[in-house]
This record gives C-alpha cells, sequence and structure tokens, in this order.
C-alpha cells in the first residue's frame, strides 16, 4: 500500500451530500444510476453515475446521505458529465455498498 502524507489527504474534499434525484442511466455500458447531490449552499447540486443497480432502487436513494469526492475535475461518462465521485464498498457479491454517515448531518460537511 502506497503511503500518502497529510498534505495529500487534505487536499481530497470528501464532502457529505443529499440524493435529490436518481434516475437509471439508460446509455451507460454497465447498469448505472445517475444521482443528482446535493451538497449546500458552498457546492451546489453535482451529478454522478453510479454502478449501484445491484443493492439500491432509484426510489429508495432519493433523501439519502453519502459521502463524495467533490474536487475532482468532470469525468465524461458517456453522454453525461459525472462532477463527483459518490464512494462506496464492494460487497462479497462484486455490489457496490454506498459510504455514508450513520446519524444526520448537515449536507456540504467535510470528512475530517
Amino acid at each position: 500500500m502506497e503511503q500518502i502524507d497529510w498534505a495529500d489527504f487534505l487536499k481530497v474534499e470528501l464532502r457529505v451530500g443529499r440524493i435529490i434525484q436518481a434516475e437509471v442511466f439508460e446509455q451507460a455500458r454497465k447498469p448505472a444510476y445517475i444521482l443528482h447531490v446535493d451538497f449546500g449552499h458552498e457546492i451546489g447540486i453535482k451529478k454522478s453515475s453510479a454502478q449501484i443497480t445491484e443493492r439500491y432502487q432509484p426510489e429508495l436513494l432519493l433523501g439519502k446521505l453519502v459521502v463524495a469526492v467533490v474536487n475532482f475535475p468532470n469525468k465524461q461518462i458517456g453522454p453525461i458529465q459525472s462532477e463527483c465521485l459518490v464512494t462506496g464498498f464492494h460487497d462479497s457479491d462484486a455490489g457496490v455498498v454506498l459510504c455514508v454517515p450513520d446519524t444526520d448531518v448537515p449536507v456540504g460537511t467535510k470528512l475530517l
């Protein structure tokens, strides 16, 4: 495992956001959703493509808090620009489980 220093870690903007819209990403090569995540006034709403279809239904994602990297450059994924990276972990079945706070925190809060 490569070691990083504290300055490297401080460059990563991991923020809490709330999913306000989730839809099937019809044009994706692998099953995915397009998520619209609200990070509050400072950052705003950002889109992300997320391959989380095995464990989540779009309607059940609405209102869910997630942790995302918000300072990556935008990435073209098919017809959309992904503006943040929603984080998660692979489970034992190779599905993705979202990284979420275990209690309510304000949107936009930075991981310390």
